[in-house]
């Protein structure tokens, strides 16, 4: 598969994004298109000895974090963001992978491949570990605002992405609230859970913030607001209690010890609470294949993204998507999201 990978929007800078190709390239047949700066660029891939199996593509504009999104994607055309969704429109790529501003990346999706057929807007998807296996929250960032049909769509664009991902046929689906009862939760959380209780997804209920790691559910749903918080909650929880324990390790001798006869659990809980491992999020609900990487992702966060566009694209997650609205929607009409519309990104 080819896969144009974005090497100019990691807080890391370019040489963490060409590390993560570089590994990527060297296990694996996939094909990787560099997107960026040549002057910079071009050193970092001779420098990392693949730059006679990546291909790079030179581009002259960047897209930064303080930008805004709709705006920097009309106006910036030669950056690396519009380049690489101008090429999947192109089919010259299979998927795009980035770790730059979500928002423009969203924008471009959309203004250059457009939204699915009776998706009014695509989202984020994140994969949480939990004590069982994987569960995957959506949307986590990419709208703030929603009404109850957005809510469902998640619902099923996550259960394909799941059902691809993780190989569950029937992925239990949880809309998240503040109690189980289906009578809990504001008035969005309320309406939309009378449409996931008449849908053919495999619906268990509300679930509470405490269950999203216990295991029980395959797939929470909510707003972009709620997730992102969600998001932003668990890593910065993930990260204190590493240093919590640290500290409390280092205060000892036997505590030092004791470190030292089970680093093997310390060292594989690292691992499993690390973001890098499940490498970034899939913009779902576009005609395409994306994947949206955390600002400050190192090299293996890169690598793990490259394989999770690749499955998204081999597998045609998009027809996924279709095919399970369908099944729960047979006759809904095409949707148009004003909103977007007066974005100018529809």
């Amino acid at each position: 598969m080819r896969i144009a990978l974005d090497a100019m929007g990691s807080d890391r800078g370019p040489a963490e994004i060409v590390a993560g190709a570089a590994l990527a390239v060297r296990e694996t047949d996939l094909q990787v298109t560099l997107l960026g700066d040549e002057q910079v660029v071009q050193p970092i891939l001779e420098k990392e000895k693949v730059a006679h199996l990546i291909d790079l593509v030179p581009t002259t504009q960047v897209i930064t974090m303080n930008d805004t999104p709709i705006d920097a994607v009309r106006k910036k055309k030669d950056s690396s963001i519009v380049i690489a969704f101008d090429l999947l429109k192109k089919g010259k790529v299979d998927a795009v992978v980035s770790a730059g501003n979500s928002g423009a990346v969203m924008a471009a999706a959309i203004k250059y491949l457009g939204r699915l057929k009776n998706i009014s807007r695509p989202g984020i998807a994140s994969v949480f570990p939990t004590l069982k296996g994987p569960v995957v929250v959506m949307d986590v960032g990419a709208n703030v605002d929603c009404r109850p049909n957005h809510l469902f769509q998640f619902g099923i664009m996550a259960s394909a992405f799941y059902q691809i991902m993780f190989g569950s046929e029937k992925p239990r689906v949880g809309l998240l609230s503040i109690g189980e009862e289906g009578s809990k939760g504001n008035a969005l959380v309320k309406s939309t859970y009378t449409l996931f209780q008449d849908s053919a997804l495999n619906f268990i209920g509300n679930v509470e913030g405490r269950d999203t790691f216990q295991g029980n559910v395959d797939v929470i749903v909510c707003d972009g607001f709620v997730g992102n918080v969600c998001l932003k909650l668990s890593e910065g929880l993930a990260e204190a209690v590493q240093s919590m324990l640290r500290d409390e390790i280092a205060k000892t001798f036997k505590a030092k010890m004791g470190y030292y006869l089970a680093r093997k659990a310390f060292s594989n809980f690292k691992k499993r609470v690390d973001y890098a491992e499940y490498g970034g999020a899939p913009l779902l609900g576009f005609n395409g294949a994306g994947v949206i990487c955390h600002g400050r992702s190192n090299k293996l966060a890169i690598k793990n993204a490259l394989h999770v566009a690749d499955e998204l694209s081999r597998n045609k997650v998009h027809d996924h998507i279709l095919r399970l609205l369908k099944d729960n929607n047979p006759d809904a009409p095409a949707v148009k999201d004003e909103a977007a519309v007066a974005e100018g990104v529809a």
